[in-house]
């Protein structure tokens, strides 16, 4: 989901005539997109933030925006680590994040957190790195309180896409020339579960999107949480849930997302056995 914002976040900035660049001194607007599922990604805005605060006193005119999960969780505590920040959004906004710039720009450092969604978010531009492959977002949120998880408390209770909206999408990236694409949502199993009220709909979505001609892959992305997947023969699912750093963009009037390669950590670790007898 992450990573699909940053594309949403890019196509907004591309629609309103902004060009990537990766040259950051050379920036007009530096977008940090994060993630805060690890306390390394946490360590790691910060870092970015203390290295633009130079730039940011060189070019005044230059501003800079946090957006995210980590937004969401630390609100004021960013630009109050980082007072050089012109503009704090969370999870629920994204698609304010170009008029928070301009107010940024009128009244000064701007915070706007929303609580939650109030319905399904609209879909917004996105700048593909792939032409051949698309995010599709079917479902946001997660009504589950698992003891070692952050994601309700940053993306809010669930809430699912109408399924012909889906269809309808899925039909339009495949005319397009898509041949790949993933279902996207923080908890896909439990689609549609607030629509009917009775049981999830996520089999029969991925049977209909696995229906759509001329794409011939279908994937999944999300937490996993039964392996009851409809049978189908162009059919092929992953099915994940992974953590990424933050998100850097940069943008020349702003930039393409750079991607920081994920971490991942084997816990507990593996003491060394001893040769020795006891």
């Amino acid at each position: 989901m992450n990573a699909h914002d940053s594309e949403r976040l890019a196509g907004l900035f591309e629609h309103e005539g902004m060009e990537a660049t990766n040259d950051v001194e050379q920036a007009d607007v530096v977008l940090l997109n994060t993630c805060c599922i690890r306390e390394n990604a946490d360590n790691k805005l910060y870092g970015h933030l203390g290295h633009l605060k130079w730039l940011k006193a060189r070019r005044p005119d230059m501003q800079i925006a946090v957006g995210g999960c980590l937004a969401q969780k630390d609100r004021e505590l960013i630009r109050e680590r980082a007072p050089h920040v012109d503009a704090v959004f969370g999870t629920h906004n994204v698609a304010n994040a170009l008029d928070l710039l301009r107010r940024a720009a009128r009244e000064g450092p701007v915070t706007e957190i929303l609580e939650e969604s109030d319905a399904f978010p609209s879909a917004l531009p996105a700048r593909r790195d792939l032409p051949h492959s698309a995010w599709l977002t079917v479902q946001i949120g997660c009504d589950n309180r698992c003891a070692f998880c952050i994601v309700p408390a940053v993306r809010g209770r669930e809430i699912s896409r109408p399924f012909d909206e889906i269809v309808g999408e899925a039909e339009t990236l495949a005319t397009a020339g898509t041949v790949e694409i993933t279902l996207l949502g923080q908890n896909v199993n439990s689609y549609g579960r607030d629509l009917t009220r009775r049981r999830p709909l996520f089999a029969q979505l991925l049977r209909a999107a696995a229906s759509v001609s001329p794409a011939r892959t279908r994937r999944t992305c999300g937490p996993r949480r039964s392996r009851r997947w409809p049978r189908h023969p162009r059919y092929a699912s992953t099915c994940t849930f992974r953590s990424r750093p933050v998100r850097t963009a940069r943008w020349r009037r702003c930039t393409a997302a750079t991607r920081p390669s994920a971490i991942s950590r084997s816990w507990p670790p593996h003491a060394p056995r001893s040769t020795t007898s006891p």
